[in-house]
Formats: structure tokens, C-alpha cells, sequence
């Protein structure tokens, strides 16, 4: 694989590894969640808001499960990405009211492309295109229009702010926003309350709980920034500290059932500790997949410093986190693919051909994403900037 080595010296230089590693590896995760839920049978977000029971089966169960760190890591990492460009663009002397437009130009940019290609590549089974209106490239859009102007608040008030979302946004109400008349329903739906039941738009990420997250990710962003490269390495104890009592206190939130779960477990079975609130985000939920993240963190720190890092399926990863975006809107579109195109299948796929089809895809996103860094970098300034 050397041109998974090639490409990645190309531009390793500027760059947090570990954070396109980890991005990478939750990229992999995605597009398996997305191709099972395509063209399996059990395979549903609709069981993270109670619509759907999760599949009785384990390996489909567990194959869902795992699907979880995807969203908190991309949102989390949104933040951070956002962190370390306006810090580079304000020593570079760029004043902050470009570096707030920026935030705002690329939070429409994710907008219009959830509203204009993400949400007709989700018109599967006879769904309006729009059914899928804010979903997380919306979100993560709003979340950057929100922050260009929050950014400018100390780095303490961020964290303070984030933490008061993500440890209270469950007893925040809307009752007096009417949900009776369409533009309340979606008003709620879009702050805090997702919703599916109002056609011919639905929501599954509420602003509100998610930019708690983002923020989060912004103050990891400041602190990474301070952090001599010579000691990034050394991140990864804290990381896996972090990842671990995590993912404790996660045990811990779940065995007492009440606090942080917006979805109580009804009884001791696998099924019930692991079927969390996702729409929106539990503590528990957060605990568990913002935790994972940690560890996958110090694992990528770990690699960096392994002879032959950067080649083989670690160049494969670090190629596909550095072009998230891209990768995203063009996953999508290469899995749901069916003819005829607007009908759905009249069949459905076993565990096996999924896996082969899923790594086939990987394969092919891998070549498109190195030939779309190229013409990237041989556009540094064009519209690519903001995908």
C-alpha cells in the first residue's frame, strides 16, 4: 500500500495524527452502521428512540451497538478541529471577525449540503426527501454558526457551559413553545426534542445537547494546542484515564438506573444495559462512546510511535480521517446505491455479503479520498476548503 503511505507523509506535516486516526477508525464503524441499514433487515436508528426493539439477535445487536461511538466522536472532534484552526488562523494574524465568518460560511456549507445531498441520498423506501432534515451535518452546521459567536467566551465559561448542557439538558422543557402548530414542532424538534411523527420534516440531532459536546471538543482543541509536540505522546495516559472512568462511570449511572438515563433498563439482561438513548444523547450514552473515544485516542498515540505507522491499514485510516466530509457525503451515496433508485429492495442481505460489499466500499473510498486530497491541495483555496 504505498500510496497509502505517499499520501499520508504528503500532509502529516501541521497535524494531530491521533485525531485523524480516531476519526478514521469511527469513519470505518459508519459505514458499516450505514451500508447494515441499507440492505439488512435489523439494522434500525429508530431503535435509539424507542420506535424499533433492538434485533433479538446478538451479532446483529452487538453490530449495532458498537456504531454508537460514531456521532459524540465526530461532533467531539468538530470542536477540536474548530479549536486548533482559529487558533493557528489568529497567530497567523488573522483578524476574528474572519475567523467567526469562517465558522458561519462553513456551518452554512454543512447545512445546504444535509438539506441538498445528504438528506436524497436517506430517500430509501418510498421517504420524502426531507424526512431526514436535521440530522448531524445540520447539527454540527448550526453547532459552528453557534460557536463563532461563543468561541470568543473564556476557555473555563466554555467548559462550564458544556458541562451544564450535557449534565442538564434532560429537565430543560419546551412546553411553551406550542407543538401543536408546525413551526413549534419543528422549532422543538430542531433545539432539543427529535422527533419523527410530523411529516414532512423529522430530527434526530436537537442542537442543544449536542453543542455541549462540541464544546467539550473545543476546550480539548485549546488544551492540545498549548501541548509541545514533543509531549503529544505523553497524552496518551491521561487519554486512557479518561477513557476508563468513563466508561466506569457509565456502569455505574446504568446500575443505578435513574439519573442520566433517559432510557431506563427494565431489567439485568445484555439487551437492557446496552440499549441507550441516542436521540437525544443519554449521560449514560456519552459516558460509554465519549469515553471509547479516549481509548481510541491513546491507541492511535500508541501506533505513532511503532516502526511502520503511517503504512498498511493504519495509512488506510489516517487517509479516510482526514477527509471526513468528503468521505461522508460520498459513503452514502456508494452504499445505498440500487436500481431501480427509488424503490426499495424486495430483498434483504445476510450478515456475510454485507461485510464483503462494506469492505469493498472501504476500498473504493480510500482511492477516491487520496484523489480528492490531491486536487485539494492543488486548490488550497477554492470551495473544497470548507468540505
Amino acid at each position: 500500500m504505498q500510496g497509502v503511505r505517499a499520501s499520508t507523509d504528503a500532509v502529516a506535516a501541521g497535524r494531530y495524527r491521533f485525531i485523524d486516526f480516531t476519526r478514521g477508525v469511527v469513519m470505518i464503524i459508519m459505514a458499516w452502521d450505514h451500508i447494515a441499514g441499507f440492505w439488512t433487515r435489523y439494522h434500525s436508528g429508530k431503535t435509539l428512540i424507542g420506535k424499533a426493539p433492538f434485533p433479538t439477535v446478538l451479532v446483529w445487536y452487538m453490530s449495532r451497538f458498537i456504531t454508537h461511538y460514531c456521532a459524540p466522536t465526530f461532533i467531539f472532534i468538530a470542536g477540536t478541529s474548530l479549536a486548533i484552526s482559529a487558533t493557528k488562523r489568529l497567530s497567523h494574524g488573522e483578524p476574528r471577525r474572519d475567523v467567526s465568518l469562517r465558522m458561519v460560511k462553513r456551518g452554512v456549507v454543512l447545512i445546504l449540503l444535509q438539506l441538498l445531498i445528504i438528506n436524497p441520498a436517506w430517500e430509501i423506501y418510498g421517504n420524502h426527501p426531507s424526512s431526514f432534515l436535521f440530522a448531524i451535518l445540520a447539527c454540527i452546521g448550526a453547532c459552528l454558526i453557534i460557536f463563532s459567536l461563543l468561541w470568543r467566551l473564556p476557555q473555563k465559561a466554555v467548559l462550564a457551559l458544556s458541562l451544564l448542557i450535557i449534565l442538564n439538558h434532560p429537565f430543560l422543557k419546551l412546553n411553551w413553545i406550542p407543538d401543536d402548530i408546525w413551526w413549534g414542532h419543528y422549532l422543538r424538534v430542531i433545539i432539543h426534542e427529535p422527533g419523527y411523527d410530523w411529516w414532512p420534516f423529522t430530527g434526530r440531532y436537537p442542537i442543544i445537547p449536542w453543542l455541549g459536546v462540541m464544546g467539550l471538543g473545543w476546550v480539548f482543541g485549546l488544551l492540545l494546542v498549548e501541548v509541545k509536540p514533543s509531549q503529544i505522546h505523553a497524552l496518551k495516559v491521561p487519554l486512557t484515564v479518561v477513557g476508563v472512568a468513563s466508561s466506569a462511570l457509565f456502569l455505574v449511572v446504568r446500575l443505578f438506573n435513574g439519573y442520566g438515563n433517559l432510557r431506563p433498563r427494565v431489567d439485568n439482561s445484555l439487551w437492557e444495559w446496552l440499549w441507550l438513548a441516542k436521540y437525544p444523547p443519554s449521560l449514560a450514552f456519552l459516558l460509554w462512546t465519549l469515553g471509547g473515544m479516549c481509548i481510541i485516542m491513546a491507541v492511535g498515540l500508541h501506533l505513532e510511535g511503532r516502526v511502520g505507522y503511517g503504512w498498511g491499514l493504519t495509512g488506510f485510516t489516517l487517509t479516510l480521517g482526514r477527509n471526513p466530509l468528503f468521505f461522508y457525503v460520498v459513503h452514502l451515496w456508494l452504499y445505498r446505491f440500487r436500481l431501480p433508485l427509488t424503490s426499495p429492495p424486495n430483498f434483504r442481505l445476510p450478515i456475510v455479503p454485507t461485510l464483503i460489499f462494506w469492505l469493498a466500499g472501504l476500498f473504493v473510498l480510500w482511492r477516491l479520498c487520496i484523489r480528492y486530497e490531491a486536487v485539494k491541495g492543488r486548490y488550497p483555496n477554492s470551495i473544497l476548503q470548507y468540505v
